[in-house]
């Protein structure tokens, strides 16, 4: 018989902390269960997602020779791309490596059952991305890049420079998603401990459903470049996790403080 008093268990990090999730599918579902593991109430209010594409024929096709083995690569620079992937119950052969943008990119790609071959060592960009490719690749290669309807044409025209074969298909189109009134309520009144900014669209999205955002809610951005974009729309990032990662996220939050000690049970 265990004797030890639940009062002598250490205290998990969030403890207390109410956290909004701005992603569902698996990836929102991992980051979930990562934050109830450190004690956390996480709160799943996808605030974007994908719309399909215009010219579906372009992309059902592309998927076609995907499967095929067409392609030497697959470039992938976001977990929405990944949620077309798997909407589309995308096959992608054992002869075809899969390049992530990022960390977050690469863990949505195995949530799913994706393998990942390159992740950029320094600098998870599109640019990044093509420069790590074409250190890597001295041959000319066939490679498909899926991409978002309003993504600049960065890692197409680099490996296009450089010798590549790519073929650029738009996915999808990012749309927002509103939030119930109750979320947007418990946002206002603070009841929201800490939102999780993982992507310029997500914060664009909490820039515009959430007028009211409390001082001492912690905003937290998933890397520099999410801060940055975030900064750049007026909101005020409180802490920028050192690498693109959920884990690095909810760990950089889990560092600070309880932002206030009002019962948050308490309507």
């Amino acid at each position: 018989m265990n004797t030890t008093s639940w009062q002598s268990q250490p205290v998990k990090p969030l403890t207390g902390w109410r956290v909004l999730v701005p992603r569902g599918g698996p990836w929102g579902d991992d980051v979930a269960a990562t934050l109830r593991a450190q004690g956390a109430t996480p709160v799943i209010a996808p605030l974007i997602n994908f719309a399909p594409s215009t010219d579906q024929a372009t992309l059902e096709q592309a998927l076609a020779d995907l499967a095929a083995g067409v392609f030497d690569w697959l470039t992938v620079t976001s977990a929405t791309t990944v949620d077309v992937l798997y909407a589309y119950r995308a096959q992608i052969p054992a002869t075809t490596r899969v390049a992530a943008v990022g960390e977050t990119t690469a863990a949505a790609l195995t949530a799913v059952g994706y393998k990942v071959d390159l992740v950029p060592d320094d600098d998870n960009s599109a640019a990044g991305m093509a420069d790590q490719l074409i250190a890597l690749e001295a041959e000319p290669r066939d490679v498909l890049t899926l991409r978002s309807e309003i993504a600049k044409p960065v890692l197409t025209e680099r490996l296009t420079d450089a010798g590549h074969r790519v073929r650029s298909v738009v996915a999808y189109r990012t749309v927002g998603v509103p939030v119930t009134e109750k979320i947007a309520e418990d946002v206002r009144s603070g009841r929201i401990n800490a939102i999780l900014i993982t992507s310029g669209s997500v914060a664009e999205q909490v820039r515009e459903q959430f007028a009211e955002i409390p001082a001492t809610t912690v905003l937290a951005a998933i890397g520099p470049r999410t801060a940055h974009d975030a900064r750049t729309l007026g909101l005020p990032v409180d802490v920028v996790a050192t690498e693109q990662t959920a884990a690095a996220l909810i760990g950089a939050v889990s560092e600070l403080a309880l932002p206030h000690s009002t019962d948050e049970t308490v309507r």
